[in-house]
């Protein structure tokens, strides 16, 4: 089998309802619709992390964030400007493998993997960047107490812009991913687009406002659609449609508060509730994988890695994961091996565990709970199972205690036998400056909210 070009497609706090294909009624995705209507949707595939730099970590190395040490960073949920830590240059990502592979590479977008040059995306794997190495609110923003330098569009490792017009990026972003399709048309390429919508603020093209139903949430929606539409065509154009995987999926759950939805899931983002890990995935590669199957077995991010290496004809890394190589159930083969259970960490705290249908929570808001949940039956986690199911508990108590042994759970005091360190360095400090003389273009974004 000719090796796929792949396109992994990454939205930031997209929530599990806020496509059409999921149930929106309020947002416009035809383009995604048409991805799962010619591809398959899966219903029940999971982030590794309710937040942003632990879920990108975790699903560029196919690891649960502990084991790489990226579940908390010094204490942070997420990696801040000027940090010393990031991603340890030991761990191998995708792209190191589909390199290795004979692949060219590209990451467009948000990077949150460690912001100090010895941690940006070219150290992974990638041969080309341009994009945001953290958050779209970790800029200079009106309104807001906390001011932050700058905020950076890097090229490969330079800062080629500071406080870029975020109207304005998606299309930037979008002319950079045609430009790369189109050039390598002649060689495989993984191109990795990581969105910098729907996380706040929310700026949007003003035709997207415009003809938005659901205010700015809505237009920034229908740029993340427009932006595979272009894809799809240029995919089409170049005559790479039949030879191209394309991925579509979202960093964590939404934020449910602004516009998204995670319907009919309970929480959000930062909460190991379903809706904050539970999100779209949708995968097309024509004649390939099934068109319009709904999947509703288990599937994770941290599967990406070895799936994307069998599907493509890399070899796996020689340090230990935890995801499978899940590409025959992405095929479409009778007697495909199967995820049985997923672990639910939030930063160094195992919360909750799913074995098949059942999911129990040990732990919610730095305190014990007892809470047994049938997916199956229950989606929206609403009815507590625990003392009706004492055998449930008893065996999925197991599974945490040996997964605590593994990776470890600080709530617990237990430190993890298989846990590799993060990345460090000494004397960090932010990419950028703020010069009060700079000709910024938008020198203080105008929508104070953040998160």
């Amino acid at each position: 089998m000719k090796k796929p070009n792949v396109i992994l497609i990454n939205c930031d706090d997209l929530g599990y309802g806020d496509l059409g294909c999921y149930g929106s009624k309020v947002n416009s995705t035809p383009a995604i619709d048409r991805l799962a209507s010619e591809g398959t949707r899966f219903t029940d595939f999971y982030m590794a992390s309710p937040l942003c730099s632990p879920s990108r970590g975790a699903m560029l190395t196919g690891c649960y964030p502990p084991r790489i040490s990226f579940g908390a960073f010094d204490g942070q949920g997420v990696l801040f400007p000027g940090q010393g830590l990031g991603l340890h240059n030991d761990e191998v990502t995708i792209a190191d493998l589909l390199r290795e592979a004979g692949y060219r590479t590209k990451i467009i977008g948000k990077w949150h993997c460690g912001d100090q040059p010895e941690f940006l995306p070219l150290n992974y794997g990638f041969d080309e960047y341009y994009g945001l190495p953290y958050s779209n609110d970790m800029g200079r923003q009106a309104g807001r107490k906390k001011q932050y330098p700058p905020l950076p569009l890097i090229k490969d490792n330079a800062v080629i812009q500071e406080q870029p017009d975020q109207r304005a990026l998606t299309e930037r972003y979008v002319e950079q991913a045609l430009d790369f399709i189109g050039t390598q048309r002649d060689e495989p390429f993984f191109l990795y687009l990581a969105h910098m919508h729907v996380h706040l603020p929310l700026y949007a093209s003003e035709r997207f406002v415009q003809e938005s139903r659901n205010g700015d949430y809505g237009a920034c929606v229908a740029g993340i659609d427009w932006s595979v539409q272009c894809i799809l065509h240029k995919l089409d154009e170049e005559g790479l449609t039949d030879d191209t995987l394309i991925i579509f999926t979202s960093d964590n759950g939404g934020r449910g508060d602004n516009g998204g939805s995670n319907y009919p899931l309970r929480g959000a983002k930062g909460s190991t509730w379903e809706g904050g890990m539970r999100v779209a995935c949708i995968m097309r590669y024509p004649g390939k994988i099934p068109a319009g199957r709904v999947c509703s077995e288990m599937f994770a991010s941290i599967d990406f890695l070895p799936t994307i290496a069998a599907l493509c004809g890399a070899d796996l890394p020689e340090a230990k994961i935890d995801g499978l190589d899940l590409s025959a159930l992405c095929l479409g083969e009778s007697g495909a091996k199967l995820r049985e259970t997923f672990y639910y960490y939030r930063q160094n705290n195992l919360e909750a565990v799913r074995c098949g249908d059942w999911k129990l929570h040990v732990r919610k808001g730095g305190e014990k709970v007892r809470l047994l949940y049938n997916l199956a039956d229950d989606v929206s986690e609403e009815h507590n199972l625990y003392d009706s199911r004492p055998d449930i508990v008893v065996w999925l108590e197991k599974l945490t205690d040996e997964c605590r042994a593994k990776l470890g759970d600080e709530a617990e005091g237990i430190e993890g036998a298989e846990v590799r360190p993060i990345g460090r360095v000494e004397n960090a400090k932010p990419l950028t400056e703020y010069d009060e003389n700079h000709p910024y273009i938008i020198a203080m974004y105008d929508k104070p909210e953040a998160g």
